[in-house]
């Protein structure tokens, strides 16, 4: 009890009953205590970022939703916490854990905000794994179990958010269960809906305002491919390996084929002015590709931390076909830009389930709601949106002229960026921002974005 409180009881200016409420408030459990308490929750290590305190925790799965008793699992998730009474952002990255950073959507309310790891990625997998566990309605089901947990902490309004993969992640959990949270922020979220119609090859050779650009990218992708043996050699020299592939030669295919849609992905019509010409060295293809794709992602070392998103893409969720048609006769191994090749033999892949987009795709255009989606013109992912129907309720998308896989709010043409603002703001009952959002922050670190590869 405090001084002033005991004075004013001394006085008879206070009753007992005050008295009593006031201890109570100030024995309230820490919010560490109560998360400790959560069933099945375990706190792994805790920190400090800024004025917020941050936890990694982990929550006991079940492998099957189905059998909520048998096999379980730890997934890992991260907690930026700053008061329980501030409203609380779920954050999906679809990948691994993202670290403890603010997604945009936190920011801009000043709120709490849970990230979490996508199931199957190290080390949230369960031992032995079945890979038939890893659907879309699992990780919803994942997702369920940690809002219904802790809601029992943070009480004031929810909304989750997500970038690229992440973001189909956030809405694939609205579908599932519309009610968890209060609303949907989902950045640069593709939506495949029918993976044999793609307009990817189409959207990338038309990107941009200099066509030029996209002629010097496959011209960038033949003299590759003419010079493959010096290029495979210097790969080589620098100790990659290429078992996953086949050949190093094969894993440069798909590297070559993959080369416009990354430039667009990260970069813009700027860095067109970087693209090599006719004619150009082995030392700056190179170079360029150094600088744009990377060389080191087309390797084992490199696939393997996603061979998760890789076996969902080839399971439900869809991918982007690779665009031949510039290189189509210097190929030695058409075909190989899929999912499969980037999954070690060993993880067998059920049919392609046609049904799984179509079905999320009907929930959006005519039972959605409270949903804001944020795309880039000039980024290949946004090719294929999500398009809000006539039946979806309060919920509204936007493009950044331009903007690339780091669009968010901020980037947004001015009257735009207001209603967007507004309508977060709204659905987490926040009366004004709390910060003024920058548009050199993206809707996750663009870094850590460039390192997921979407």
């Amino acid at each position: 009890m405090n001084r002033l409180v005991r004075s004013l009881l001394a006085f008879g200016l206070v009753s007992a009953q005050v008295m009593a409420t006031a201890a109570v408030v100030s024995a309230a459990p820490d919010v560490k205590d109560r998360i400790a308490a959560l069933p099945g929750v375990r706190i792994i290590s805790e920190g400090t970022s800024g004025t917020a305190r941050t936890f990694l925790l982990g929550i006991q799965q079940p492998a099957d939703h189905r059998e909520p008793r048998g096999q379980k699992f730890e997934q890992r998730l991260s907690l930026l916490h700053k008061a329980e009474s501030k409203p609380m952002v779920l954050h999906t990255s679809g990948y691994h854990l993202s670290g403890a950073s603010a997604s945009e959507p936190a920011r801009l309310v000043d709120g709490n905000q849970i990230s979490v790891e996508q199931r199957f990625f190290a080390p949230s997998r369960p031992s032995p794994a079945d890979w038939d566990d890893l659907t879309i309605w699992q990780a919803a089901h994942d997702h369920h179990r940690i809002v219904a947990a802790f809601k029992k902490i943070y009480g004031a309004r929810w909304l989750s958010t997500g970038a690229s993969k992440g973001g189909m992640t956030s809405v694939y959990h609205r579908r599932f269960f519309p009610r968890d949270v209060d609303a949907t922020i989902a950045y640069v979220a593709p939506n495949d809906v029918v993976n044999d119609r793609d307009v990817y090859g189409d959207f990338i050779r038309k990107v941009g305002n200099d066509p030029t650009c996209n002629r010097r990218l496959e011209g960038v992708q033949r003299q590759l491919l003419q010079n493959r043996d010096a290029m495979v050699q210097r790969l080589e020299a620098r100790g990659y390996t290429y078992k996953q592939f086949g050949s190093a030669h094969r894993a440069l295919e798909v590297l070559v084929l993959d080369t416009p849609f990354t430039f667009w992905q990260y970069g813009n019509q700027e860095q067109c002015a970087l693209v090599p010409g006719e004619g150009a060295s082995v030392d700056a293809l190179w170079t360029f590709i150094d600088q744009t794709v990377g060389w080191d992602f087309y390797t084992d070392a490199g696939v393997a931390p996603f061979e998760t998103y890789y076996y969902q893409a080839g399971t439900q969720l869809g991918w982007p076909a690779a665009d031949e048609s510039a290189v189509r006769d210097l190929l030695r191994y058409p075909g190989s830009g899929v999912p499969r090749t980037m999954v070690p033999a060993s993880i067998e892949f059920p049919r392609f389930d046609r049904h799984a987009m179509a079905d999320v795709d009907r929930w959006v255009r005519h039972q959605g709601s409270r949903l804001l989606f944020v795309y880039g013109e000039n980024d290949p992912w946004s090719a294929e949106p999500f398009r809000l129907g006539r039946s979806t309720r309060d919920s509204m998308s936007f493009v950044v002229p331009a903007g690339n896989h780091g669009s968010n709010i901020a980037r947004l043409p001015e009257q735009e960026r207001a209603a967007a603002t507004a309508a977060v703001l709204r659905w987490a009952d926040v009366s004004a921002p709390v910060v003024t959002l920058s548009a050199d922050e993206g809707p996750d670190s663009l870094d850590a974005l460039r390192a997921r590869r979407g």
